[in-house]
């Protein structure tokens, strides 16, 4: 009967890391359908499916929460961080849906640069998350978390300087709109790498 209260504090992280590797998983995914640009609709359905994946191990976090009485961490933070996490999947399914429901012909190098970018986001936030259960690892931790943020701000100058260059030279103003909407949704996703970034940033100064 006590057992449903006792420390879980392993499965919060194990949870963690597998929702990490999805959103690795999905990035790449994005990013090998913008570098190939063939089998649109497979590929937008592989990235639904890697999110559904991740849709479960949130679901799994959630409960978990509900369940255990002591959390590693502050049980906001776990809920706040495993959300966020799959916030960034959801944008990475909705830029895939997008690209082939607007019947999106060709992509920019600038939309392949921003998916780039996204990879590395999150592999840098698969490496953040697997350091959390140990909060000696602080330091690295941060160090991880300002990577984050540069690359934030470097998908920030790629996203201004494509749409500069859309509205100067796209003669389409249908495919502007579309490609404006690609950018966007493709800079969201290090902007919500980001916010991971800062949700570990809180949880590493509340722990210190």
């Amino acid at each position: 009967m006590f057992g449903r209260f006792m420390p879980q504090e392993g499965q919060f992280f194990e949870f963690f890391n597998e929702h990490a590797q999805y959103i690795v998983d999905g990035a790449r995914e994005l990013a090998d359908l913008m570098a190939k640009f063939d089998d649109l609709e497979r590929r937008a359905y592989s990235i639904e499916t890697i999110e559904k994946k991740a849709d479960k191990v949130t679901h799994q976090t959630v409960e978990l929460l509900h369940k255990t009485f002591i959390t590693p961490l502050d049980r906001e933070d776990i809920h706040k961080l495993i959300t966020t996490m799959d916030d960034i999947l959801d944008l990475t399914e909705d830029v895939a849906h997008s690209i082939f429901l607007y019947d999106i012909k060709s992509v920019t190098p600038e939309a392949q640069k921003l998916a780039d970018i996204c990879v590395a986001c999150g592999e840098k936030v698969k490496a953040t998350v697997a350091l959390l259960p140990k909060m000696e690892n602080s330091a690295e931790m941060l160090a991880l978390c300002a990577e984050i943020d540069k690359l934030e701000s470097d998908a920030d100058h790629v996203m201004r300087a494509a749409m500069a260059k859309l509205f100067r030279e796209e003669p389409d103003v249908r495919n502007v709109i579309k490609l404006k909407e690609i950018y966007e949704l493709l800079e969201s996703v290090t902007d919500k790498c980001e916010d991971v970034a800062n949700i570990i940033e809180g949880i590493i100064v509340e722990n210190a």
